[in-house]
């Protein structure tokens, strides 16, 4: 558990914690005013700013931050929840901040204090046990059924140029974490893209006759199954994406606010955006916010049948068209 706030609202609350025994640890307290505080706050080290309880939850296990902000720091009050937003905690307001007594909905209860509920961790609780057997389960049954096509994929890529069968990229996944991402090579081997820094379009000379093919049909991506039974993708989720990758001359970060919420659950093989069209070229702003817009969807609207249903019609038809190439 992280602290946000260091003033009095802030002060009577771990007062009030310390006081009443519970099993929970307080990795620290953060306030954007760091710098002009003193180390600790009732004990508790003051560790930074808001920033770098983000930059330290992707780093730490954290699952609930408390914001403990007076109502007069209002605008900072709506900035940190922005930021917050960004990682996969549970975020939770100290009602005392602003005068108010919560009845049951909507709110947790913590070592006697009752907190407003305002940013809930996504697939928290039985939903991401339901997830995970999904994934395990479903990925090692797919990837034992389709090692036979693997085999003669490999073959064929083998044949067709010289090079090893698989590429591999360090792409971002779950809370922003680089996870190497597999892929049957599609390019020649001495024209592969290792950060995405130039974008693949139709007809690009750097794609192999094969890979054309498998590129097309996205069988290209029927390695990072293996992903999936190493725990680091999802058969569905939002897509992973190369460290460079852009929107015409914008990071992907840049040219969308909200981009890193998408990496609050793992990356996906297939995703709610690919299904419904978003995939393919990113020459603007719009195309790479559509699909963030589409991910943020899945993953606040996620059960078991939305991801039958994105499977089936990636199975039918929703990763082949005219956005593949």
């Amino acid at each position: 558990m992280a602290i946000v706030g260091a003033g009095p609202v802030a002060q009577r609350l771990l007062r009030s914690l310390a006081a009443r025994p519970a099993n929970l640890r307080i990795f620290g307290v953060y306030d954007d005013k760091a710098k002009s505080l003193p180390r600790a706050c009732m004990g508790y080290p003051i560790r930074g700013t808001v920033d770098d309880l983000v930059r330290e939850a992707r780093e730490h296990h954290i699952d609930t931050v408390i914001v403990a902000l007076p109502l007069a720091r209002d605008r900072e009050l709506v900035e940190t929840l922005n930021r917050l937003c960004l990682v996969p905690v549970h975020v939770r307001l100290c009602p005392d901040a602003f005068g108010l007594r919560l009845g049951q909905v909507g709110a947790s209860h913590i070592a006697g204090h009752t907190f407003l509920n305002v940013i809930e961790r996504p697939l928290g609780g039985w939903r991401s046990i339901a997830k995970e057997i999904e994934d395990r389960v479903l990925g090692a049954l797919i990837l034992t059924m389709i090692a036979p096509l693997m085999l003669a994929i490999a073959l064929m890529i083998k044949l067709d140029s010289p090079g090893p069968v698989l590429f591999r990229q360090k792409r971002y996944g779950f809370n922003n974490r680089l996870i190497e991402v597999f892929k049957f090579r599609s390019m020649y081997t001495h024209m592969t893209d290792a950060n995405a820094e130039q974008l693949t379009r139709r007809g690009d000379p750097r794609i192999t006759k094969v890979g054309a093919f498998l590129r097309r049909t996205s069988l290209d991506e029927l390695p990072q199954f293996l992903n999936v039974v190493r725990g680091e993708m999802s058969i569905v989720g939002p897509r992973p994406h190369a460290l460079s990758a852009k929107a015409g001359s914008l990071l992907y970060q840049e040219a969308v606010k909200y981009y890193d919420a998408r990496h609050r659950v793992k990356p996906g093989i297939t995703g709610w955006a690919q299904v419904n069209g978003w995939r393919g070229e990113t020459d603007t702003v719009e195309q790479i916010r559509k699909r963030v817009e589409h991910d943020l969807y899945y993953i606040e609207h996620w059960s078991i049948l939305l991801d039958l249903k994105i499977i089936v019609r990636t199975i039918l038809g929703g990763f082949t068209g005219q956005h593949a190439f």
